[in-house]
């Protein structure tokens, strides 16, 4: 690995392993993805030590899969509460404006 900079930001760029070698050692991999599970780094694998595809375990892709989820939906709420002029109205009062009778919904 060797350490590069994007807009500032400081990261770890992974080995490339080449294509005919990821596939050479898919036993290998699935063997230390059930040891460290979400633990084990991801295999980034492509031609010409270029970047093209990443395997990772099932528990780290579940894992990402929910943080990822978690930022999005923290960032709607952010812009949610950016948006909220303080102004609520009662769920009864829509159902009656749309033709409703709010007792019909436990309102």
């Amino acid at each position: 690995m060797y350490i590069f900079c994007y807009d500032g930001v400081v990261a770890a760029r992974p080995t490339v392993v080449p294509s005919a070698e990821a596939r050479d050692h898919l036993a290998s991999y699935l063997r230390l993805f059930r040891e460290k599970g979400r633990q084990a780094d991801p295999v980034v694998f492509g031609s010409h030590r270029k970047p093209e595809g990443v395997i990772l375990s099932y528990e780290r892709y579940e894992w990402q899969t929910q943080i990822l989820d978690e930022l999005v939906a923290s960032e709607e709420v952010r812009e949610a509460l950016a948006e909220d002029t303080g102004k609520r109205v009662e769920l009864a009062d829509i159902a009656r404006e749309a033709g409703f009778d709010p007792t019909e919904f436990g309102l």
